[in-house]
């Protein structure tokens, strides 16, 4: 049995690591030996010293009794804000009628034809069976609410996402200026952008509207600006040298040659409106957000389930017909869309003349009661009945047990000053002495803010179901990336798990678990498993031929290629996988909130629903400052000097 050896070009880079990882860690050790022991005179105890905190509940209240006094009489509101949650209700409100008008079968047609004119065929018939699945499942209305409010959101979030990413590809100093804020931006769980426009607009469909541009946004003019960034020189050199204006070089090559990147923007924005337009029924949006929440609210599996598979197919449709619109499957002449459009009008029109425009009563399909029954056969049998094995209220009682609870139980008794060491040594050792300060910056605002048992408890959800969602995912990303037919049979699996809203998958955690600490763990494990898995199998699957073929020529075994070749050679790979996994982890330990997951996202969920914004802002601060911690700690060096951080 050989043992296959790093090739000379790969020893001198990894030296020079070593090198370097020691140097650091022997900083490290120094700073500690100072520091610690004076840390541990001044503050014994592990709680964060009250003398360090500053209470905002006082201001905080405050503004948000000013905010509500004011609302209908200061000019910034009646001038300002106001006009802007007018035009808001009522584009929605046009929209949602325009829908409605043209009926079922008219948008139906509308759906399928645009799928036929932007991928063929087999995308239309599944368009028009996601639409027709909506109606049998009585949520045709509710659907349309969500279409209404998906429609005006994207369309907001595409011209502020163009707009900034116009600005940050024609201009390096605003791309330097935008950089950090959309970072930020893009680690800020999707519930933290519930807060500061319930404090602007309050509850309703506008806060909604907003929060989901804020939310979508950043995607469009990422990929924007990178696509415009990216234009081939000398073809933009060649527009030049015709004597165009600026202007006419942007609207003739520019943006032409990004249709990609935009296009894949679009994809990408209208993916996130989706999911925070779900969310967004927290503070008042209606449609099939709002009926998910009034049954998770009750523990109404069936009827969650029942507006939960609406999301999931339009979420689908929507991606793959946005996707296959990037890729340019099928030609977009000018006569095609016409037909399609007088297509669609008149299968409106002939619903109308039949009495159809309305989805038909009769036609709908109760599927509540049998799932709900399926829930209690669950509950009598699965929960705790299953032989040998326990049920699953059992796995969810022992991993409470002993995993969430030590975990807990050990990051709360750390002194303070210990966990901004740790998070300093982690972050500096992935990263440089910038990366530390901020991540530890962040970790020490969260004490300061008076969050900090809630804080490391929310820490020790994301920990935990972070550990499960790399072993499972570098396990099944390892299978795939060595069989090209477990690749072809996830693939399926994975794309439908990465288009469904994170709202979702809190049903079937609910239906299995019940609710708690580990429900919430469980629903972000499902949720992140799919970038995991997507991002490893690709790394592995990248790994330089020539270094496969002569660790094989050494005679090493299937397992030696893994453990000495492709894991090391795949470690950017890796590295992107357990910082994707953190973030989006983090993202549903904090929905989780509303199923009993406590900690900060209970408290943002308690903000909102009582009305405290004060709990609320405080909570959802603190989630931004843990995520921002947790990407610093875990993103690669190579991504991080790629952005400029």
């Amino acid at each position: 049995m050989a043992t296959v050896t790093a090739s000379t070009p790969r020893a001198l880079p990894t030296g020079l690591l070593k090198h370097r990882a020691v140097h650091k860690l022997l900083l490290i050790a120094l700073a500690a030996a100072i520091l610690v022991p004076l840390a541990n005179a001044r503050w014994a105890s592990g709680s964060w010293p009250s003398a360090l905190t500053v209470d905002l509940t006082k201001p905080l209240s405050s503004t948000s009794d000013w905010i509500i006094d004011n609302r209908d009489s200061h000019p910034l509101f009646l001038y300002g804000f106001g006009y802007i949650s007018n035009a808001v209700v009522i584009s929605v409100r046009a929209v949602y009628l325009l829908l409605l008008g043209a009926g079922w079968a008219g948008v139906t047609a509308l759906g399928a034809l645009v799928a036929w004119r932007v991928a063929g065929v087999r995308l239309a018939l599944g368009t028009t069976a996601a639409f027709l699945a909506c109606g049998l499942l009585g949520m045709w209305v509710p659907t349309m609410q969500t279409l209404a409010l998906m429609v005006v959101a994207v369309l907001a979030s595409v011209v502020v996402g163009v707009l900034l990413g116009l600005a940050a590809g024609l201009s390096r100093r605003m791309d330097k200026v935008l950089r950090p804020v959309l970072d930020t931006m893009q680690v800020m769980p999707a519930y933290a952008y519930l807060l500061p426009v319930v404090l602007v607009f309050g509850m309703g469909v506008p806060a909604a509207v907003l929060a989901t541009v804020v939310y979508a946004a950043p995607p469009m003019a990422r990929l924007t600006a990178l696509g415009l960034q990216g234009a081939d020189k000398e073809v933009l050199e060649a527009v030049e040298s015709l004597g165009t204006t600026a202007r006419q070089r942007l609207l003739t090559a520019r943006i032409p040659l990004a249709r990609k990147e935009l296009l894949l923007g679009l994809n990408q924005t209208i993916m996130m409106a989706l999911s925070m337009a779900v969310i967004a029924s927290v503070i008042g949006a209606a449609g099939l957000g709002d009926r998910v929440y009034q049954a998770l609210a009750s523990v109404d599996v069936g009827a969650a389930l029942a507006a939960g598979i609406p999301i999931v197919l339009l979420a689908v449709v929507l991606d793959r017909v946005t996707g296959a619109a990037g890729d340019g499957a099928e030609g977009h002449g000018r006569a095609g869309w016409a037909y399609a459009l007088a297509g669609t009008v008149v299968v409106a029109v002939a619903g109308r003349l039949l009495g159809r425009r309305d989805w038909p009563d009769a036609w709908t399909l109760n599927i509540a009661e049998p799932v709900n029954r399926a829930v209690d056969w669950m509950t009598a049998h699965l929960y705790s009945g299953v032989p040998v094995v326990g049920g699953t209220a059992d796995w969810a009682g022992h991993f409470t047990t002993w995993v969430l609870d030590p975990v807990r139980s050990g990051l709360q008794g750390l002194p303070w000053w210990s966990v901004l060491l740790i998070v300093a040594t982690l972050a500096w050792l992935i990263g440089t002495w910038r990366t530390a300060l901020t991540a530890v910056l962040a970790m020490a605002a969260i004490g300061v803010l008076g969050v900090w048992t809630p804080a490391l408890d929310t820490l020790s959800q994301v920990l935990a179901a972070v550990a499960v969602t790399l072993v499972l995912g570098f396990a099944t990303a390892i299978a795939a990336a060595r069989s090209d037919r477990v690749e072809r049979l996830l693939r399926p699996v994975l794309d439908v798990f990465q288009t469904m809203p994170q709202f979702v998958y809190l049903i079937p955690v609910v239906a299995l678990f019940g609710v708690g600490r580990a429900p919430a763990a469980a629903a972000a494990v499902v949720y992140a498993l799919p970038a995991v898995v997507r991002i490893t199998t690709q790394g592995l699957r990248q790994v330089d031929p020539a270094a496969m073929e002569s660790s094989r020529s050494l005679g090493a075994t299937s397992w030696q290629q893994l453990r000495q070749v492709q894991l090391p050679l795949a470690r950017p790979a890796l590295l992107l996988a357990v910082n994707q996994g953190v973030v989006l982890v983090l993202a549903v330990v904090v929905i989780g909130g509303l199923v009993g997951g406590g900690a900060l996202g209970y408290d943002t969920v308690f903000g909102l629903a009582q009305g405290d914004l004060a709990t609320g802002l405080v909570a959802g601060a603190a989630i931004v400052c843990l995520g921002l911690m947790l990407d610093r700690v875990t993103q690669p060096t190579e991504r991080r000097s790629g952005k400029g951080a």
